[in-house]
């Protein structure tokens, strides 16, 4: 298949254009390198059937023939700063609204008919129901993040009854392993680099988060669109457990073999938006056959092992 994979250099978006190369398929990405690394995509480069678009999706113009030919649309460009967007609203609208808007017209223009998004667990907001299943009743938005990914997947939705495509959204909780460079695990590491004696955390530690490794991230994605045949496909991706701030923390702390005073800013979260007890249901995806390989703690420690073994991602992020 001809593959086009937007975001192509991020940590999700360069983890699945190598596993795309390596199934065979061809691949066109995209990525304005606002966030991506160039360095993600050193194998995908070695491949000739890699080609590479480097343009903003805000860019109608400049993304337009990148479209031709294709068979699906990987969809996995975003802005994906949820602690800091009440400093620049703007980002999570254009970015993740509008952005989604020009993919769904390039594939009009080129009859494109299959999409699968990356959205978020975070258009559930404060959850009324625990875990949260797809058909959750919608609470209140508090999130800028959260509403643009619900808005886009209005957008597709819309055009899947409108234009007869198939999509496929997935709802991810935090997905962690190799490649892995936005984050609380991210933070956590960083910070006791430079001071391994004490750690500063947001909120209490008591926020319960879920996690999912990436490469089962990916499995999830590629083991739904073969089974899933639906005009519109959602599902959530994730484990079936949770932890709290405070046992990734130990997790990072053990593998570090480090045991510094932890000082914590108080209440029950982090910044604002932020959910202090994230939980999905994933009982639609696992009643299809599939689950996870690795727990919550297994994808942490392979997290840091990939911090530990690559020390210029820190730099590169400083």
């Amino acid at each position: 298949m001809r593959c086009l994979v937007t975001g192509c250099a991020g940590f999700i978006g360069s983890s699945l254009t190598d596993r795309l190369l390596k199934d065979g398929h061809e691949v066109i990405g995209i990525d304005n390198f606002s966030t991506g690394l160039r360095e993600f995509l050193k194998e995908a480069e070695k491949s000739p059937k890699f080609t590479l678009v480097e343009a903003d999706l805000l860019d109608k113009n400049a993304i337009l023939d990148a479209f031709k030919d294709v068979d699906v649309v990987y969809h996995l460009a975003a802005n994906a700063d949820v602690r800091f967007g009440t400093n620049h609203p703007h980002k999570d609208l254009e970015q993740n609204a509008i952005a989604t808007f020009h993919v769904l017209e390039g594939m009009r223009a080129f009859g494109v008919k299959k999409i699968a998004f990356a959205s978020t667990g975070s258009i559930y907001g404060e959850a009324t129901v625990i875990p949260t299943p797809e058909d959750a009743p919608f609470p209140v938005q508090t999130s800028l993040y959260g509403a643009s990914k619900l808005a886009a997947e209005g957008l597709i939705q819309a055009y899947a009854e409108g234009f007869g495509y198939q999509a496929y959204i997935f709802r991810f909780v935090s997905i962690l392993g190799e490649r892995y460079t936005h984050g609380h695990v991210f933070d956590f590491y960083k910070q006791l680099l430079s001071n391994p004696d004490e750690l500063k955390i947001l909120g209490n530690g008591e926020q319960r988060k879920s996690y999912l490794y990436i490469q089962d991230c990916i499995d999830a994605i590629f083991y739904a669109m073969t089974h899933a045949k639906d005009k519109v496909n959602v599902f959530n991706l994730g484990t079936a457990e949770y932890c709290q701030v405070n046992d990734s923390i130990g997790w990072i702390c053990e593998y570090l073999g480090l045991q510094p005073k932890r000082n914590y800013t108080g209440g029950d979260r982090g910044w604002i938006g932020d959910n202090p007890f994230i939980f999905l249901e994933t009982k639609k995806i696992r009643d299809l056959g599939w689950k996870p390989k690795l727990s919550i703690k297994e994808g942490v420690k392979q997290t840091i092992k990939y911090l530990h073994e690559n020390p210029w991602v820190l730099e590169v992020r400083a």
